[in-house]
């Protein structure tokens, strides 16, 4: 299988099936049999996990994996493991950038790279989220850089990568939650992985389903543990 998108989903009985059908229908483009969409499911209470399950249920190209608790980097990090695709892109449901998969997909296969992030920070990318959402992601990036030494502008969001290469680093990873995707990128970077960046239009369809505010002292002491798991920059 050529490629799989994986998509954390959380509490989203709102907007899931309209969005899932919406990209399996645009994901056509591609040839038949060459890519899957995996839903992993995580510690939703309203509709979502019966409604994933109904999609998996009327479309062959779709997956549903459910998980007990709500954890987005459990999430990513199992779609990852049970993806059957050469390439895997992370997705979020309220995105589905088939742009970013096309430019993505390209690069990998050029063997120009083994993981490619959108950035949100980049020159010519378009970041139309509310202030204190692009405020935030600026302050995470700015930490891990001062932390962690982080080399690139972005770890959140979308990226793909060669599912061979990135499964032995994000089978390592200590940290869950939200800072699961800074750990693996951060180890890929130390561990010599060919990564690029490019630009991207962002625009997210609805508020994050988990409030800002409430998600600040997690990331704050996950970012702590992840300095603590990884230990100090390497020197160059």
């Amino acid at each position: 299988m050529r490629f799989s998108v994986v998509i954390p989903v959380y509490q989203e009985e709102a907007m899931v099936s309209r969005a899932v059908e919406d990209l399996v229908d645009r994901l056509r483009e591609f040839e038949e049999g060459t890519w899957e969409l995996v839903l992993v499911q995580n510690g939703s209470t309203d509709a979502t996990p019966r409604l994933v399950d109904e999609l998996a249920a009327t479309h062959p190209e779709v997956r549903a994996v459910h998980l007990p608790r709500p954890d987005y980097g459990a999430a990513l990090r199992t779609g990852i493991f049970q993806a059957r695709g050469d390439f895997v892109i992370g997705d979020e449901i309220d995105l589905g950038d088939l742009d970013f998969y096309r430019r993505a997909l390209e690069i990998l296969e050029s063997g120009e790279a083994d993981l490619v992030i959108g950035s949100k920070a980049l020159p010519g990318s378009e970041d139309r989220r509310p202030l204190v959402r692009k405020f935030a992601t600026r302050s995470i990036n700015l930490l891990l850089r001062w932390v962690l030494g982080f080399e690139g502008s972005d770890t959140h969001g979308l990226k793909a990568f060669r599912r061979a290469t990135l499964l032995p680093v994000a089978t390592i990873c200590q940290v869950t939650g939200d800072l699961f995707a800074s750990e693996m990128v951060i180890r890929a970077q130390r561990g010599r992985v060919v990564i690029r960046e490019i630009p991207i239009q962002l625009h997210e369809k609805r508020p994050p389903a988990i409030n800002l505010v409430r998600r600040i002292p997690k990331v704050v002491r996950s970012l702590w543990t992840l300095r603590r798991v990884l230990g100090p920059p390497p020197r160059r």
